[in-house]
């Protein structure tokens, strides 16, 4: 058995975006939708600090589905749409499924998933992204898939591999022996809301 997940060095990130606009091309995602986005501790806009000169503080994060292994996602779906796979750890939306009633949005404390209220609309008149990438149906919740499409051949998600800081990491956390636990056993790290009980699988460097 595998669990799957992500460690993020907080030292290395220069909150570029590329994992964003990676994620986004990746999954031939509709206009006005993220999966993965940059979160700015700091002043109300992106890439402005908080306080008063000179004591300005400044840090930031990329945030997407943490893809729990206990997510409180998971219990709420009243279509079982939205499930944790036995065989990697990695949490799922089907939207053939789901109904869009928001019930994993409003259970989510990370606030990472998005509702297709409409007909999805592209930037382009083609699609794009790779080969087996979730359809995006209206009404419906959309979230980080961790790339599952690429992940089942072997693959990382899209965003560890165009990280042009090579600040993204991603593994098995139940092998011991694999790049992403040694790195974690090595380094101190911060995961968000641990209180919330949702073990989530995204580990932030510091």
């Amino acid at each position: 058995m595998t669990r799957y997940g992500m460690a993020i060095d907080k030292k290395r990130c220069v909150a570029c975006n590329t994992c964003c606009v990676a994620c986004k091309i990746e999954n031939n995602l509709p206009q006005d939708m993220w999966w993965n986005r940059v979160i700015n501790e700091g002043g109300p806009n992106p890439d402005s600090p908080a306080g008063t000169y000179p004591s300005l503080t400044m840090t930031t994060y990329t945030l997407s589905c943490q893809h729990c292994a206990n997510p409180a996602c998971v219990p709420v779906c009243p279509t079982g749409a939205t499930t944790k796979d036995p065989e990697t750890g990695i949490v799922m939306i089907d939207p053939h499924i789901c109904i869009g009633c928001k019930a994993c949005i409003d259970a989510c404390p990370y606030g990472v998933r998005t509702l297709q209220a409409d007909e999805p609309v592209y930037y382009t008149a083609f699609n794009i992204g790779g080969d087996g990438i979730q359809d995006h149906v209206p009404n419906t919740v959309e979230k980080c898939t961790f790339c599952a499409h690429r992940v089942v051949n072997g693959e990382v998600p899209f965003c560890v591999e165009v990280c042009p800081a090579r600040a993204r990491v991603f593994g098995d956390l139940d092998d011991p022996n694999s790049d992403i636990s040694k790195l974690i056993a090595s380094r101190d790290y911060e995961q968000l809301l641990p209180e919330a009980g949702t073990e989530p699988s995204i580990y932030l460097l510091v």
